[in-house]
């Protein structure tokens, strides 16, 4: 068999579903070397020294049955062209001959192959308000026609596949739950092994961290105004014996700019935490577990999530994490974190101030929890997927 995978978000981006791409073909492509693997991705524009490109370039030397396939188009043309003039292009004009399509991104390129596609989340349809206008009307288009072509289609939890059949009426056996996993990297670390990194991005002794783009879904100008809640209690809230008091405190924030952001930044001045908030930007992967060791809590209010990957990376650093009662995150996080109302700012705070106080009850039950969650077992899942789908089509044969 042979399997056609978009690589393209994998081949760009950083995190989400760049990030997912990335790790879920690492644990799979090894399983069954008779399966073939062609990893195609808009390659217009990307510089040639990507580190994710190094890493598709070594996936690729380590796995014989792995084809690295560029296609001369940026990102965006290669949409315009499948998506919104809808050409008839077929993607093996562009790569060979597949058996299997496999989009982890929303929507599906035009194939005569079987086709398995990835729905993360309907955030623009569950919260409009949070997704550009023009990205919102493309996708109210653009996904729904892509389920109808999708032989098979994956979710990322149990929430997202109860949305799918709310929303837009796609349920039954054709949809499968592959949970994503959380890398063995991510772990609790000796002092000594973090401390280096504290030193090199200039980080407080004392610091909340939120990890993710900046952008309205994540629910920042709220996480803000608890924030200044919680520092204005002066030495109400003691962590050691008092070694914190509120006057020390920081949110640090890691991610980058995504999309109508601007309010965010706003909110930082109106609220007076020019010198209480710290936004590092985009942090590189391979610093994420020392980042999360660092810090006194993770706190992760969003508005809806389709699984929330960074929440369950703190779990398994043994980090407490303060994160949403709303769709998929409780189903993440089991009883391992501290569930507050996201449109709350009162019950943020409260959140917050349990895990600075109370944080060592946390720390034992989150690297369980986050053992439930492996890559190993996407692997597994998705390679059933992939069978499934290759009998099918020797039945429609």
């Amino acid at each position: 068999m042979i399997v056609g995978v978009d690589y393209t978000a994998a081949a760009w981006q950083g995190a989400g579903i760049g990030r997912y791409t990335r790790e879920l073909l690492r644990a799979t492509v090894g399983l069954d070397r008779s399966i073939q693997y062609k990893l195609f991705y808009a390659a217009g524009g990307l510089p040639a020294a990507s580190p994710y490109l190094d890493e598709l370039r070594a996936l690729a030397a380590a796995n014989p049955n792995v084809a690295v396939k560029p296609i001369a188009l940026a990102p965006r043309h290669l949409t315009i062209l499948w998506q919104r003039l809808r050409l008839p292009l077929r993607v093996e004009r562009l790569i060979g001959p597949v058996d299997l399509l496999h989009a982890p991104d929303f929507v599906l390129p035009p194939t005569r192959a079987r086709t398995l596609l990835t729905i993360h989340d309907l955030t623009f349809l569950v919260r409009p308000e949070c997704a550009e206008a023009g990205l919102r009307r493309y996708l109210a288009t653009a996904v729904p026609r892509a389920l109808r072509r999708a032989d098979m289609v994956l979710v990322d939890s149990q929430a997202t596949a109860d949305d799918l059949a709310r929303l837009l009426g796609v349920s039954g056996p054709r949809v499968r739950l592959v949970y994503p996993g959380v890398d063995a990297r991510f772990r609790p670390m000796p002092v000594a092994e973090v401390e280096p990194l504290r030193a090199a991005l200039g980080l407080p002794a004392d610091f909340l961290l939120f990890v993710s783009t900046i952008e309205p879904r994540k629910n920042l100008v709220r996480l803000l105004e608890a924030f200044a809640l919680l520092v204005a209690e002066d030495g109400r809230w003691t962590v050691d014996g008092g070694r914190w008091g509120g006057d020390l405190l920081q949110l640090v924030i890691a991610g980058r700019k995504g999309w109508l952001y601007e309010e965010v930044f706003a909110a930082v001045g109106r609220l007076g935490l020019a010198g209480r908030v710290r936004f590092l930007d985009f942090v590189d992967d391979a610093q994420l577990p020392a980042l999360y060791n660092l810090a006194r809590a993770f706190v992760y209010p969003s508005l809806y999530e389709g699984f929330g990957l960074p929440a369950l990376e703190a779990l398994a650093c043994g980090v407490p994490v303060v994160t949403s009662a709303v769709a998929s995150l409780p189903e993440v996080v089991g009883d391992a974190a501290l569930l507050v109302d996201p449109l709350s700012v009162a019950s943020i705070t409260e959140g917050m101030a349990r895990a600075l106080v109370a944080g060592e009850q946390l720390r034992a039950a989150g690297p369980l929890q986050a053992r439930r969650f492996t890559w190993a077992a996407a692997a597994g899942a998705l390679l059933a997927c992939y069978r499934v789908l290759e009998r099918q089509g020797s039945a429609r044969d």
